[in-house]
Protein backbone atom coordinates (compact mmCIF):
# COMPACT_ATOMS: atom_id res chain seq x y z
CA UNK A 1 0.00 0.00 0.00
CA UNK A 2 1.23 3.42 -0.73
CA UNK A 3 0.57 5.90 2.34
CA UNK A 4 -1.68 8.48 1.71
CA UNK A 5 0.32 11.59 1.70
CA UNK A 6 0.03 15.58 2.99
CA UNK A 7 1.68 18.31 2.56
CA UNK A 8 2.21 20.89 5.87
CA UNK A 9 2.79 24.94 5.09
CA UNK A 10 4.40 27.13 8.34
CA UNK A 11 4.04 30.32 9.06
CA UNK A 12 5.00 31.96 12.36
CA UNK A 13 1.54 33.12 13.07
CA UNK A 14 -0.51 36.91 13.92
CA UNK A 15 -2.72 37.75 16.60
CA UNK A 16 -6.67 36.86 15.93
CA UNK A 17 -7.75 40.52 16.13
CA UNK A 18 -5.98 43.74 17.26
CA UNK A 19 -7.27 44.34 20.31
CA UNK A 20 -4.62 44.66 22.83
CA UNK A 21 -5.95 41.39 24.84
CA UNK A 22 -5.21 39.46 21.88
CA UNK A 23 -1.95 41.07 20.67
CA UNK A 24 -0.52 40.03 24.25
CA UNK A 25 -1.90 36.94 24.30
CA UNK A 26 0.48 36.49 20.81
CA UNK A 27 3.60 38.29 22.10
CA UNK A 28 3.48 36.32 25.38
CA UNK A 29 3.25 32.50 23.07
CA UNK A 30 6.24 34.35 20.63
CA UNK A 31 8.55 36.09 23.28
CA UNK A 32 8.34 32.78 25.46
CA UNK A 33 9.74 30.70 23.23
CA UNK A 34 13.54 29.82 24.30
CA UNK A 35 14.43 29.82 20.98
CA UNK A 36 13.46 33.26 20.45
CA UNK A 37 14.63 35.31 23.39
CA UNK A 38 17.58 32.68 23.98
CA UNK A 39 18.25 33.67 27.79
CA UNK A 40 18.47 32.34 31.10
CA UNK A 41 14.60 31.53 31.83
CA UNK A 42 14.45 33.55 35.15
CA UNK A 43 15.74 36.69 32.69
CA UNK A 44 13.15 35.93 30.00
CA UNK A 45 10.66 35.75 32.36
CA UNK A 46 11.32 39.04 34.00
CA UNK A 47 12.23 40.31 30.81
CA UNK A 48 8.93 39.31 29.48
CA UNK A 49 6.72 40.29 32.20
CA UNK A 50 8.18 43.59 33.61
CA UNK A 51 9.73 45.53 30.67
CA UNK A 52 7.88 43.75 27.37
CA UNK A 53 4.44 42.84 28.25
CA UNK A 54 3.16 45.95 30.29
CA UNK A 55 4.04 47.97 27.42
CA UNK A 56 4.60 46.57 23.71
CA UNK A 57 1.11 44.79 23.39
CA UNK A 58 -1.20 48.19 23.45
CA UNK A 59 2.27 49.80 20.89
CA UNK A 60 2.18 46.35 18.42
CA UNK A 61 -2.14 46.63 18.47
CA UNK A 62 -2.06 50.23 17.06
CA UNK A 63 0.78 49.07 14.34
CA UNK A 64 -1.39 45.68 13.81
CA UNK A 65 -4.82 48.40 13.06
CA UNK A 66 -2.95 50.39 10.52
CA UNK A 67 -2.50 47.18 8.31
CA UNK A 68 -5.24 45.06 8.79
CA UNK A 69 -7.71 43.98 6.06
CA UNK A 70 -11.66 43.49 6.51
CA UNK A 71 -10.74 40.04 6.43
CA UNK A 72 -8.35 39.97 8.54
CA UNK A 73 -4.23 39.93 9.38
CA UNK A 74 -2.45 40.16 5.82
CA UNK A 75 -0.27 37.26 6.84
CA UNK A 76 -3.01 35.39 7.59
CA UNK A 77 -4.83 35.99 4.33
CA UNK A 78 -1.71 35.73 2.16
CA UNK A 79 -0.72 32.01 3.66
CA UNK A 80 -4.15 31.04 3.25
CA UNK A 81 -4.11 31.96 0.14
CA UNK A 82 -1.27 30.13 -0.78
CA UNK A 83 -2.62 27.27 0.74
CA UNK A 84 -5.64 26.99 -1.18
CA UNK A 85 -3.97 27.64 -4.28
CA UNK A 86 -1.20 24.17 -3.47
CA UNK A 87 -4.66 22.61 -2.70
CA UNK A 88 -5.71 23.08 -6.03
CA UNK A 89 -2.66 22.26 -7.97
CA UNK A 90 -1.85 19.28 -6.13
CA UNK A 91 -5.71 18.15 -6.24
CA UNK A 92 -7.98 16.73 -3.43
CA UNK A 93 -5.71 13.49 -3.28
CA UNK A 94 -3.26 15.54 -1.35
CA UNK A 95 -4.69 17.24 1.66
CA UNK A 96 -2.57 20.54 2.20
CA UNK A 97 -3.29 22.34 5.52
CA UNK A 98 -1.58 25.45 6.77
CA UNK A 99 -0.22 25.42 10.53
CA UNK A 100 1.06 28.49 12.44
CA UNK A 101 3.72 27.71 15.53
CA UNK A 102 1.82 30.88 17.09
CA UNK A 103 -1.96 31.34 17.60
CA UNK A 104 -4.25 29.99 15.22
CA UNK A 105 -4.42 28.29 13.07
CA UNK A 106 -2.39 25.68 15.60
CA UNK A 107 0.23 23.07 14.13
CA UNK A 108 -1.48 20.66 16.62
CA UNK A 109 -5.04 21.20 14.60
CA UNK A 110 -3.19 20.93 10.99
CA UNK A 111 -1.50 17.63 12.51
CA UNK A 112 -5.03 16.33 14.19
CA UNK A 113 -6.42 16.78 10.75
CA UNK A 114 -3.65 15.02 8.77
CA UNK A 115 -4.49 12.22 11.57
CA UNK A 116 -8.30 11.79 11.03
CA UNK A 117 -7.75 12.02 7.23
CA UNK A 118 -5.38 8.85 7.39
CA UNK A 119 -2.01 10.31 6.31
CA UNK A 120 0.82 9.00 6.62
CA UNK A 121 3.85 10.71 5.42
CA UNK A 122 3.25 14.51 5.58
CA UNK A 123 5.90 17.10 3.37
CA UNK A 124 6.66 19.80 5.02
CA UNK A 125 7.50 23.25 3.91
CA UNK A 126 8.51 26.06 6.74
CA UNK A 127 8.10 29.20 5.05
CA UNK A 128 11.03 30.85 5.62
CA UNK A 129 13.56 31.02 3.29
CA UNK A 130 17.02 31.30 5.46
CA UNK A 131 17.20 29.34 8.83
CA UNK A 132 17.26 30.50 12.05
CA UNK A 133 16.78 28.65 14.75
CA UNK A 134 13.98 31.33 16.20
CA UNK A 135 11.86 30.30 13.29
CA UNK A 136 12.59 27.25 11.33
CA UNK A 137 14.03 25.57 14.46
CA UNK A 138 11.40 26.44 16.82
CA UNK A 139 8.50 25.36 14.31
CA UNK A 140 10.34 21.66 13.91
CA UNK A 141 11.07 21.00 17.76
CA UNK A 142 7.38 21.91 18.25
CA UNK A 143 6.11 19.86 14.97
CA UNK A 144 8.53 16.96 16.30
CA UNK A 145 6.62 17.17 19.97
CA UNK A 146 3.65 16.54 17.88
CA UNK A 147 4.13 14.18 15.56
CA UNK A 148 5.57 12.18 18.63
CA UNK A 149 2.87 12.91 20.88
CA UNK A 150 1.31 10.62 18.39
CA UNK A 151 0.04 6.64 18.94
CA UNK A 152 0.94 5.87 14.84
CA UNK A 153 3.76 8.51 14.77
CA UNK A 154 3.58 9.89 11.14
CA UNK A 155 6.53 10.23 8.47
CA UNK A 156 7.55 13.80 8.00
CA UNK A 157 10.08 14.88 4.90
CA UNK A 158 10.98 18.15 5.89
CA UNK A 159 11.51 20.76 2.59
CA UNK A 160 15.06 22.31 4.30
CA UNK A 161 15.93 26.33 4.18
CA UNK A 162 15.96 27.21 0.35
CA UNK A 163 17.45 30.38 0.61
CA UNK A 164 19.49 28.90 -2.38
CA UNK A 165 17.60 27.31 -4.67
CA UNK A 166 17.12 28.26 -8.04
CA UNK A 167 13.68 28.87 -8.33
CA UNK A 168 13.36 30.93 -5.20
CA UNK A 169 15.68 33.38 -6.50
CA UNK A 170 14.46 33.30 -9.79
CA UNK A 171 11.21 34.23 -8.36
CA UNK A 172 11.95 36.67 -5.89
CA UNK A 173 13.99 38.38 -8.90
CA UNK A 174 10.91 38.11 -11.44
CA UNK A 175 8.48 39.59 -8.45
CA UNK A 176 10.66 42.81 -8.16
CA UNK A 177 10.99 43.49 -11.51
CA UNK A 178 7.46 43.54 -11.98
CA UNK A 179 7.29 45.56 -8.91
CA UNK A 180 9.78 47.64 -9.42
CA UNK A 181 9.63 48.37 -13.44
CA UNK A 182 12.55 50.25 -15.02
CA UNK A 183 15.08 49.41 -12.73
CA UNK A 184 17.22 52.64 -13.89
CA UNK A 185 14.90 54.97 -12.22
CA UNK A 186 16.10 53.94 -8.91
CA UNK A 187 19.73 55.89 -7.34
CA UNK A 188 20.06 52.40 -5.39
CA UNK A 189 18.17 49.57 -3.83
CA UNK A 190 18.23 47.94 -0.22
CA UNK A 191 17.30 44.18 0.82
CA UNK A 192 16.05 44.30 4.18
CA UNK A 193 16.11 41.40 5.75
CA UNK A 194 14.72 40.05 9.38
CA UNK A 195 17.42 40.56 12.78
CA UNK A 196 18.69 38.30 15.29
CA UNK A 197 20.45 39.10 17.94
CA UNK A 198 23.91 38.16 17.47
CA UNK A 199 24.28 35.56 20.07
CA UNK A 200 22.18 33.80 17.98
CA UNK A 201 24.43 33.86 15.01
CA UNK A 202 27.68 32.84 17.05
CA UNK A 203 25.63 29.96 18.41
CA UNK A 204 24.62 28.83 14.71
CA UNK A 205 28.40 28.18 13.84
CA UNK A 206 29.39 24.48 13.14
CA UNK A 207 31.77 22.85 15.43
CA UNK A 208 30.93 25.69 17.76
CA UNK A 209 34.72 27.05 17.69
CA UNK A 210 34.04 30.69 17.44
CA UNK A 211 36.39 31.41 14.73
CA UNK A 212 34.38 32.55 11.86
CA UNK A 213 31.08 34.10 12.47
CA UNK A 214 31.15 37.70 13.10
CA UNK A 215 34.72 37.48 13.45
CA UNK A 216 35.92 39.35 10.47
CA UNK A 217 33.86 41.57 8.05
CA UNK A 218 34.21 38.99 4.72
CA UNK A 219 32.68 36.24 7.31
CA UNK A 220 29.56 36.22 4.98
CA UNK A 221 31.09 36.48 1.74
CA UNK A 222 30.15 33.08 0.70
CA UNK A 223 28.91 29.97 2.18
CA UNK A 224 31.41 27.71 4.08
CA UNK A 225 31.02 25.25 5.91
CA UNK A 226 31.08 26.49 9.29
CA UNK A 227 28.12 29.36 8.49
CA UNK A 228 25.81 26.94 6.59
CA UNK A 229 23.36 28.01 9.26
CA UNK A 230 24.61 31.42 9.90
CA UNK A 231 21.14 33.48 8.93
CA UNK A 232 23.33 36.41 8.19
CA UNK A 233 25.25 34.39 5.71
CA UNK A 234 21.90 33.06 3.75
CA UNK A 235 20.90 36.43 3.61
CA UNK A 236 24.01 37.95 2.32
CA UNK A 237 23.76 34.93 -0.49
CA UNK A 238 20.50 35.99 -1.31
CA UNK A 239 20.63 39.30 -1.72
CA UNK A 240 24.05 38.81 -4.23
CA UNK A 241 22.11 36.14 -6.36
CA UNK A 242 18.99 38.60 -6.70
CA UNK A 243 21.13 41.43 -7.41
CA UNK A 244 23.04 39.20 -10.09
CA UNK A 245 19.57 38.07 -11.52
CA UNK A 246 18.46 41.96 -11.57
CA UNK A 247 21.86 43.30 -12.92
CA UNK A 248 22.23 45.70 -10.38
CA UNK A 249 26.02 46.47 -9.93
CA UNK A 250 27.66 45.74 -6.35
CA UNK A 251 27.62 49.81 -5.38
CA UNK A 252 23.88 50.06 -6.09
CA UNK A 253 22.39 47.70 -3.47
CA UNK A 254 22.89 47.53 0.25
CA UNK A 255 21.92 44.93 2.99
CA UNK A 256 20.09 46.00 6.01
CA UNK A 257 18.49 44.26 8.91
CA UNK A 258 15.13 45.13 10.79
CA UNK A 259 12.89 44.36 13.73
CA UNK A 260 15.44 44.66 16.29
CA UNK A 261 14.20 44.05 19.89
CA UNK A 262 16.04 45.65 23.17
CA UNK A 263 19.62 46.77 23.77
CA UNK A 264 21.51 43.42 22.92
CA UNK A 265 23.51 43.77 20.01
CA UNK A 266 22.22 42.13 16.56
CA UNK A 267 23.51 41.50 13.29
CA UNK A 268 24.05 44.99 11.48
CA UNK A 269 23.70 47.26 9.37
CA UNK A 270 20.66 48.00 10.43
CA UNK A 271 17.47 48.80 8.21
CA UNK A 272 16.80 51.98 9.87
CA UNK A 273 19.68 53.38 9.82
CA UNK A 274 20.42 52.63 6.56
CA UNK A 275 17.09 54.95 5.72
CA UNK A 276 18.46 58.01 7.53
CA UNK A 277 21.61 57.76 6.27
CA UNK A 278 21.18 56.73 2.35
CA UNK A 279 19.59 60.20 1.43
CA UNK A 280 23.10 62.19 2.79
CA UNK A 281 24.48 60.03 0.26
CA UNK A 282 22.51 61.51 -2.50
CA UNK A 283 20.18 58.61 -2.81
CA UNK A 284 17.03 60.29 -2.88
CA UNK A 285 14.74 57.13 -5.05
CA UNK A 286 15.04 53.73 -3.18
CA UNK A 287 14.18 50.18 -4.26
CA UNK A 288 13.10 47.90 -1.82
CA UNK A 289 13.54 44.27 -1.52
CA UNK A 290 12.26 42.09 1.97
CA UNK A 291 13.35 39.10 0.88
CA UNK A 292 13.09 36.69 4.13
CA UNK A 293 9.27 37.27 4.19
CA UNK A 294 7.37 34.98 2.15
CA UNK A 295 3.92 36.63 3.22
CA UNK A 296 3.56 40.47 3.84
CA UNK A 297 3.17 41.36 7.45
CA UNK A 298 3.78 43.74 10.02
CA UNK A 299 7.58 43.81 9.54
CA UNK A 300 6.92 44.60 5.83
CA UNK A 301 3.64 46.49 5.73
CA UNK A 302 3.79 48.45 8.58
CA UNK A 303 7.53 48.48 9.69
CA UNK A 304 9.16 49.20 6.20
CA UNK A 305 6.11 50.24 3.64
CA UNK A 306 4.81 53.45 6.35
CA UNK A 307 7.46 53.92 9.04
CA UNK A 308 10.33 53.15 6.93
CA UNK A 309 9.14 55.36 3.87
CA UNK A 310 8.61 58.08 6.73
CA UNK A 311 12.08 58.30 8.14
CA UNK A 312 13.39 57.86 4.57
CA UNK A 313 11.58 60.76 3.35
CA UNK A 314 11.66 62.80 6.67
CA UNK A 315 15.61 62.69 5.93
CA UNK A 316 15.61 63.89 2.59
CA UNK A 317 14.55 61.04 0.55
CA UNK A 318 12.03 61.62 -2.31
CA UNK A 319 10.63 58.19 -3.05
CA UNK A 320 10.94 54.62 -1.36
CA UNK A 321 9.39 51.70 -3.37
CA UNK A 322 8.59 48.50 -1.24
CA UNK A 323 8.39 45.18 -3.27
CA UNK A 324 5.59 43.22 -1.85
CA UNK A 325 6.60 39.91 -0.52
CA UNK A 326 6.10 36.39 -2.42
CA UNK A 327 2.43 36.37 -1.08
CA UNK A 328 -0.08 33.97 -3.49
CA UNK A 329 1.95 35.25 -6.59
CA UNK A 330 1.06 32.72 -9.47
CA UNK A 331 4.75 32.23 -9.99
CA UNK A 332 5.48 31.82 -6.05
CA UNK A 333 2.99 29.15 -6.31
CA UNK A 334 5.07 27.17 -8.90
CA UNK A 335 7.96 27.31 -6.86
CA UNK A 336 5.97 26.36 -3.71
CA UNK A 337 4.78 23.20 -5.58
CA UNK A 338 8.07 22.47 -6.79
CA UNK A 339 9.99 22.69 -3.48
CA UNK A 340 7.04 20.17 -2.41
CA UNK A 341 7.56 17.86 -5.56
CA UNK A 342 10.98 17.62 -4.96
CA UNK A 343 10.73 16.15 -1.31
CA UNK A 344 8.18 14.06 -2.08
CA UNK A 345 10.18 11.86 -4.47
Amino acid sequence: MTPKTGVLLINLGTPDDTTVPSVRRYLRQFLSDPRVIDINPVGRWFLLNLFILPFRPKQSAEAYREIWKPEGSPLMIYSQALTDALQEELGPEIPVRLGMRYQNPSLRLAMDAFRDLGVERIVVLPLYPQYASSSTGSCLEELYRIAGSYWNTPSLAVVPPFYGHPSFLDCQASIARESLGDLDQYDAFLMSFHGLPERQIVKSEVGGGGNHCLVGKDCCARIVDANRYCYRAQCYHVAREIAQRLEIPEERYFVGFQSRLGRTPWIQPYTDQLLEELPKKGIKRLGVLIPSFTADCLETLEEIEMRGDETFREAGGERLKMVQSLNDHPAWIQTVCQLIREQAV
